[in-house]
């Protein structure tokens, strides 16, 4: 049975599809750093080829001394692999048990990992009209029914809803005092590092924490994420998957992009800034709600006679691409996203969009 992926960032197949310049094309369909690859982890990159003569560290030993260094964790409560997405995958051989309840909308490889090993999903829906808000009244009527597992992102994909550690933190102790395992999802926490809940996550081996180094660092094809956990949950981890997933180069990206802390602030405020403009010149077109964020995108529902699929379309044909969300659990053919991008890029897209909506 083949599985369909819906993702943004298809660049490629699409302008195969559609006879697009790829030089030319503005992609807000995936949350990628606007500012490209750091010089550093370029040079590093280039520095590394001469050892790819040799097979990647298949411990990667100096990748997780750095991380660990960042966190302020020991070594062994770190799993590095070929993207975060890799971990995902392994997590439900992992994980004792057979029901998941996933905070939705959320990114739809848990499902897919999850059916694969064949785990009952529940989706828990959070309503766009309360802002995605978290009530853990609900959510603790939804974990006593029974599951095994729960899944959060945080911030949330595609809402880019940011929910604070502490609350974060009082649903890793209600997974803790019922026995459910809690994966968390940081992918797009780098945007906002002193809400991460992972001290509490990882003092006990209940849970997980993911996070992905392509998006914040503009490396995506590369591929490259890690987990923070317990050192016995890593343990157990460690067991799955074959050796050597993470190549040479993605290991010297990634040491030298932790190094880059110039590099950090500079997206972190280049992101702010950019998110700014884009969500006052998407709110200006007039029938479209913008939701907060906190990571390097905007969701956004369309109060209007038209889908986002119609919307998508058109914009295609100027060579702009927008992630339909009409296949995220809990939404409709009413939202999309879009990614922050520079400001010609992004003034690009606001242009398209008056254009399409007679703004």
């Amino acid at each position: 049975m083949s599985i369909k992926y819906d993702h943004g960032g298809n660049i490629f197949s699409v302008a195969r599809q559609r006879g697009m310049d790829t030089s030319r094309a503005a992609d807000f369909s995936a949350s990628i750093n606007p500012l490209g690859i750091s010089p550093a982890v370029r040079h590093a990159i280039v520095d590394a080829i001469d050892s790819l003569i040799h097979y990647p560290d298949n411990n990667q030993s100096e990748l997780k001394s750095v991380l660990s260094e960042v966190h302020t964790l020991a070594p062994d409560c770190f799993a590095v692999a070929n993207g975060s997405t890799e971990i995902i995958y392994n997590l439900p051989a992992m994980m004792s048990g057979k029901r998941a309840v996933i905070v939705s909308p959320a990114f739809s490889e848990y499902g897919y990992a999850l059916g694969q090993h064949k785990w009952d999903v529940i989706p828990f829906i959070l309503s766009h009209e309360n802002g995605f808000e978290l009530d853990m009244g609900q959510l603790e009527q939804a974990v006593e029914k029974g599951c095994d597992a729960l899944y959060l992102c945080n911030p949330g994909n595609p809402s880019g809803k940011l929910y604070s550690r502490e609350l974060v933190a009082e649903v890793y102790e209600l997974c803790r005092n019922n026995g459910v395992f809690f994966v968390l999802d940081e992918a797009f926490m780098d945007f906002c590092e002193d809400q991460s809940a992972k001290d509490a996550v990882v003092a006990s081996p209940n849970g997980i924490v993911l996070r992905s180094m392509t998006k914040f660092f503009g490396i995506p094809g590369l591929r490259l994420g890690y987990a923070m956990a317990a050192p016995e949950v890593i343990a157990r981890l460690s067991l799955l998957g074959g050796p050597w997933s993470v190549n040479t180069l993605a290991q010297a990206a990634g040491i030298a992009a932790l190094h880059d802390h110039e590099y950090t602030r500079r997206t972190v405020t280049y992101v702010e800034q950019e998110r700014s403009f884009l969500s006052e010149g998407i709110a200006a077109v007039g029938c479209l709600q913008v939701f907060e964020s906190r990571a390097n995108f905007l969701l956004v529902r369309i109060d209007a006679d038209t889908t986002s699929t119609e919307l998508r379309e058109r914009l295609l044909e100027k060579w702009i691409m927008i992630r339909d969300c009409v296949t995220f659990t809990g939404l409709s053919d009413k939202f999309f996203r879009v990614a922050v991008r520079t400001r010609e890029e992004n003034t690009r897209l606001l242009e398209a969009l008056r254009d399409f909506f007679g703004a």
